[in-house]
């Protein structure tokens, strides 16, 4: 594995962002809302969505990495430039950036793109979750070789480290405290959530300084989560699939920069950038459907979808409106253990509600509770797999759930969408198989609940995913 593969595992961080809006409306009359509640809104900052597109794509929030002038030679420059950059960050990969580590050396650093952007049809859509990353090794693995080549080109001088070294070092602690516990069992899901507790046990909640010794009790498991779009950001009140982040989203978002920032006074100028950065994803737009849509069928889904779908995920196009529910277990029935872990461990959720990030202007906090939010469903043709943890390959299947396979692949160099039936072309497995093969059996894997969809006729359900295509 060359050092791009090896350094792919810091893009995970991106993966922490959600949305808000604060519209709402009664739902229609004889409609079971029991097991939901509406989620409180808070304030967000505003700021320049331009500058926070260049900051995403060119900002030096992950401040350390493999110095570039190695990264290249090892590498070579990228075959292409899908986001049209310039200088140093046109010749690596659009998920990384090129920038300079706080004592000057440049080197190449994981941007949030590796997670939140990915290709479709042929097609690169800025803001879809990667749903084909594979995080089932441990990176922290390459931590040996690379150490050995840092010290034969960039030795250090007089019992000195090179400065090469001390821009490297920090994402190297980082890749030894994480690597082993961010390991996924299938590809295809994210565990960012996980990552986020890793990584505070190793800081200080005050100043936000590395320790190599970790401070939190954070337990093994690894759950597995899908990563939601970017445009569905600016709908929502609470962030994470578990509304379990509040207040100021900005600070949030930012948190992707402790995997290398040195001390609080870092994570300020970091956090001052990113009022831009969710400026710039509240302004991004779903992907339009690219095949032909049978409009008269399409009608017939919105009358049924307002009917039987709006009360949780809203009305859409003229008159739009999102509630903004929280649903319980007991309620959707989906797999319950990653609104149990992670952002619910209560060594994490106490370090972090009492930690830099909590602290005015703009704090933000953890809330836990058991269950889910019921996201805003705009693009939802292009987000396949479906589920909170992406156990469901298409709509057809989430509409209905005799269909849902146990055991399912799909190619993950040339993965194949479905338009008809909306999602991945897969095939059905006998058992779990290899890393490719998504088990439903695993703890956290499961494609059970959210029934809703079960009691509809063939035609209604097909006239509903119909409808999907045009929001």
């Amino acid at each position: 594995m060359g050092l791009r593969g090896f350094i792919l595992f810091m893009t995970i961080v991106g993966f922490v962002f959600a949305c808000k809006k604060d519209k709402t409306e009664n739902p229609p009359y004889g409609v079971d809302m029991t097991g939901t509640s509406a989620l409180e809104s808070y304030p967000q900052r505003t700021g320049n969505a331009d500058s926070g597109y260049h900051y995403l794509i060119y900002g030096d929030y992950v401040r350390s990495g493999i110095p570039y002038n190695a990264y290249i030679a090892a590498n070579g420059t990228a075959s292409n430039n899908l986001l049209n950059r310039t200088s140093y960050s046109a010749n690596v990969p659009y998920n990384f950036n090129a920038v300079k580590a706080p004592n000057g050396v440049r080197v190449v650093s994981a941007n949030c793109l590796s997670c939140h952007a990915a290709h479709l049809n042929g097609q690169f859509i800025l803001g879809l979750g990667n749903s084909i990353s594979d995080f089932t090794t441990d990176q922290g693995a390459n931590i040996p070789t690379v150490d050995m080549l840092m010290n034969l080109y960039y030795p250090s001088s007089q019992g000195n480290p090179s400065p090469e070294w001390v821009a490297y070092e920090p994402f190297r602690n980082a890749v030894v405290a994480t690597g082993p516990n961010i390991i996924t069992q299938k590809a295809g899901v994210n565990p960012a959530d996980k990552l986020a507790a890793v990584l505070a046990a190793h800081r200080n909640k005050t100043d936000l300084t590395w320790s190599n010794a970790p401070s939190l009790n954070v337990p093994s498991e690894v759950i597995p989560s899908d990563v939601p779009p970017w445009w569905v950001l600016k709908k929502k009140n609470a962030m994470f699939y578990t509304a379990v982040g509040r207040g100021d989203f900005s600070r949030i978002m930012m948190a992707s920069s402790i995997l290398t920032i040195q001390d609080s006074a870092e994570a300020r100028e970091v956090d001052n950038e990113f009022a831009d950065v969710l400026a710039y994803l509240f302004s991004i737009e779903p992907p339009v459907f690219p095949e032909t849509i049978d409009a008269n069928l399409a009608m017939e889904g919105k009358t049924l979808f307002d009917q039987r779908c709006a009360p949780c995920h809203g009305t859409y196009g003229y008159n739009e409106s999102y509630p903004n529910l929280f649903v319980e277990i007991d309620r959707v029935g989906t797999d319950s253990l990653l609104s149990l872990s992670n952002y619910a461990y209560t060594e994490f959720v106490d370090w972090y509600n009492s930690s830099w990030f909590a602290q005015e202007p703009h704090s933000a906090f953890l809330q836990a509770g058991r269950g889910y939010v019921a996201p805003p469903l705009d693009g939802i043709w292009a987000t396949a797999p479906y589920l909170h943890n992406a156990s469901v390959p298409n709509l057809e299947s989430l509409l209905n759930s005799s269909l849902r396979p146990k055991y399912w692949s799909r190619d993950f160099q040339n993965p194949i969408y479905e338009f008809d039936k909306v999602g991945w072309e897969y095939i059905e497995h006998n058992s779990g198989g290899s890393k490719y093969t998504y088990n439903t059996d695993l703890p956290g894997y499961s494609n059970s609940g959210h029934t809703f969809g079960d009691d509809l006729e063939e035609t209604e359900r097909q006239a509903i995913i119909e409808y999907l295509k045009t929001i």
